[in-house]
């Protein structure tokens, strides 16, 4: 990790070699796109080559669906254990490792003469493919905030929706059309070639991760990853799998091991300092959870028509493989092209109402198909449910990137996909009930009735969600997402002399352009943001130069946070007498305890009375020199209340200020840092962290560019 002093900052080291022109251009979201691409082409791509695994190894149909849930199973369990990877190794690294599984798992299963190899080969895949949309996502997060964007281009995101939705739907046509021409091992090996063209990509497109890996002790990555909650959160989805594996026998004992381990896991979650399934989170973030139920749901009645027509055309209407592929080819063209219409737009709200409206006719539509049907009518019918599946998948990523917190979002997007492989597992467990004693039409009919109720209840989760209509609103009147944020307004008001105040840094006071050279400083969304006001206590007061000039500017920001409804955190520094076993060697800590000058319960330890805290506010008690080393979960608090972007403020300059910027840097937060209200009992010291080091971690703001930055985010 770099020193203090080191300005070879994450940022600039990352990009070293990146391309000076558009950030996001073909070399860099290629492999991304690629990478992506790989899971849901073969989440889809095995449905036509079922009947023929079935014939050669000698089995029957069904036996062929655990060939399904084995990768869905374990993608659910992989995607958000490689985005929580990702983040703590980086992006870079989980990309190539993800890829580098295919390419084995491809070798695996071209060669496997068994369902048990072919089992062992899938569950390669789904493991190998689950790193690359959670790694995807961070991989372009990252690199718009070193572009000094708000956000990324749309079509970006969009074009990583567009893969994944229109490979799902394609997949049968490509399958059929594979397995048709050169058989079943096809479904496996097409994996070598694709991963060997991605892997390729990625080591010479993307740009390598900065920091070095840093394992530790065994004991201490466990608790970093929370492999324990991975753990629980593996066992409860088993459970649930087996259960729904067995349907429509009702298998009590999974289904009660499911419930178990899942509020086992969520007890451990809530005491995790750094939980896997941030549970916290999902309670108090309203929207996110529910993005989350609306992508499993609306994934499964897509699921079970793909998966269910597409035996229905094979058994019930005699198709073959490659015929029932291109029946469905339709489906995917729609997927892309709506999933590229809905990218274009900022709203999410009603394409999502769109989509459940139209998953609802297509369910509706599917109680009229049987053995007589048209071809041109059910391939209208596909054509419906591909709509649904492009304008669904792109709407609910964007709500995922506006909703999840910043430094979570490789495991919010993973959990993402696990929610839609969840619905994937329902869906197959759904058509092995249906087509349980046949594939026949009524079955298909049986399938139609549970997707009228999917369709019916996403339709009422998605009218009903006042949240989505408030988003768009406030995204709506934003730049162009990809736009470069504008720099504070300039003041109308009479130039003011203000001696206390601290002049900001005339280098390197702003983030830098990579494709101009210009400085920008990204806008706040204040409802995303917390004020941390920092050891503003008399006992620390007293050791800095003007402290009513630096008390008054911090007024002045808390101001601003009541005004626009940023979150405000007070942080104080005191010990009790559980504290104090403070060893020797610390020695800014044991002279404290035994001068007794940072005592509890004292009003010099109190936060001075000019900074009112009200109610909604949260007070923090720390007893080491960083804010987040303190009584009250910080990290925890802060997801709870979706904040991705900290403005720092406080005393001294050489202490909380380094201390909590460095972590919160390292945890991926927007830091910007208030320079007039901030100061070090050395003047030097401060204004050397303040030119120098703060700069290639935060903003260096004062406080009078606060108002000008939050407007230019409404």
């Amino acid at each position: 990790m770099p020193s203090a002093g080191d300005t070879r900052t994450p940022e600039r080291i990352s990009e070293a070699g990146a391309p000076r022109g558009n950030p996001f251009g073909a070399r860099f979201v290629a492999p991304l796109y690629l990478g992506a691409s790989l899971n849901p082409v073969n989440s889809s791509i095995i449905a036509t080559a079922l009947v023929a695994i079935a014939g050669a190894l000698h089995i029957p149909v069904g036996d062929t669906a655990i060939l399904i849930s084995s990768l869905y199973l374990t993608s659910a369990l992989a995607q958000p254990a490689a985005g929580r990877l990702a983040e703590e190794f980086g992006p870079r690294r989980i990309f190539v490792a993800g890829i580098t599984l295919v390419l084995v798992a491809g070798i695996v299963g071209s060669l496997a003469h068994s369902l048990t190899a072919l089992i062992v080969a899938r569950v390669l895949i789904g493991a190998g493919t689950s790193a690359g949309y959670p790694a995807a996502m961070l991989l372009i997060r990252r690199r718009a905030e070193q572009a000094g964007h708000a956000a990324p281009p749309r079509e970006v995101l969009g074009g990583l929706s567009i893969t994944g939705a229109a490979t799902v739907a394609v997949g049968p046509a490509i399958g059929g059309l594979l397995i048709g021409g050169a058989g079943w091992r096809a479904a496996f090996w097409i994996n070598i070639p694709v991963a060997a063209v991605a892997l390729f990509l990625a080591l010479a497109g993307i740009a390598r991760d900065p920091d070095p890996v840093r394992f530790g002790s065994p004991r201490a990555l466990a608790s970093r990853i929370d492999l324990l909650g991975m753990l629980g959160f593996g066992g409860s989805l088993t459970a649930l799998m087996i259960f729904l594996d067995a349907l429509p026998r009702l298998d009590w004992p999974a289904l009660a091991a499911a419930l178990v381990l899942a509020a086992t896991l969520a007890g451990w979650e809530l005491r995790a300092a750094q939980p896997f399934l941030d549970v916290r989170l999902l309670v108090a973030n309203g929207a996110l959870t529910r993005t989350y139920l609306r992508n499993g749901l609306t994934l499964m009645g897509t699921y079970v028509i793909l998966y269910g027509l597409t035996q229905w055309l094979e058994v019930a209407r005699g198709l073959s493989a490659y015929q029932a592929g291109l029946m469905l080819m339709p489906m995917g063209v729609l997927t892309a092209l709506a999933a590229r219409v809905v990218s274009r737009r900022a709203a999410v709200r009603w394409p999502l109402i769109a989509c459940a409206v139209l998953l609802l006719v297509g369910a509706t539509a599917t109680l009229f198909v049987g053995s007589g049907t048209p071809i041109a009518a059910v391939i209208c019918v596909t054509a419906v449910f591909g709509l649904t599946s492009g304008a669904g998948t792109v709407a609910n990523q964007t709500v995922l990137y506006q909703e999840a917190p910043a430094a979570a979002l490789g495991t919010a997007s993973g959990l993402l996909r696990t929610f839609g492989y969840i619905g994937s597992i329902a869906s197959a467990a759904i058509t092995g009930t249906a087509f349980h004693r046949g594939v026949s039409d009524s079955g298909l009919h049986s399938i139609a009735w549970v997707l009228v109720a999917i369709s019916a209840l996403v339709l009422v989760m998605t009218v009903l969600d006042r949240q989505l209509a408030r988003a768009d609103r406030h995204h709506t009147d934003q730049p162009p997402a990809g736009a470069r944020n504008p720099g504070p307004a300039p003041s109308t008001e009479p130039t003011r002399a203000e001696p206390t105040r601290t002049e900001l840094p005339r280098t390197e006071s702003r983030s830098a352009d990579m494709t101009t050279g210009t400085h920008t400083t990204p806008a706040l969304d204040p409802a995303r943001t917390a004020l941390l006001l920092m050891d503003f206590q008399p006992v620390v007061l007293g050791a800095v130069p003007d402290p009513q000039g630096v008390l008054a500017r911090a007024g002045e920001a808390l101001d601003w946070a009541r005004a626009h409804g940023a979150h405000v955190v007070f942080v104080r520094v005191a010990l009790t007498d559980k504290d104090a076993a403070v060893p020797a060697h610390n020695k800014t800590f044991s002279q404290a305890v035994a001068a007794g000058y940072l005592t509890d319960g004292t009003a010099a330890t109190a936060v001075h009375e000019s900074l009112k805290a009200e109610e909604d506010d949260l007070t923090v008690r720390k007893t080491r020199i960083s804010a987040f080393a303190s009584d009250t979960d910080l990290r925890a608090e802060l997801r709870a209340r979706n904040v991705d972007t900290l403005v720092l403020a406080g005393l001294s300059t050489s202490g909380v200020v380094l201390t909590t910027l460095r972590q919160a840097a390292d945890e991926d937060y927007r830091l910007f840092l208030l320079a007039d209200a901030t100061a070090d009992p050395d003047p030097e010291v401060h204004r050397v962290l303040m030119e120098k080091v703060f700069p290639h971690q935060a903003e260096i703001i004062s406080t009078a560019d606060l108002a000008a930055l939050s407007t230019a985010a409404q």
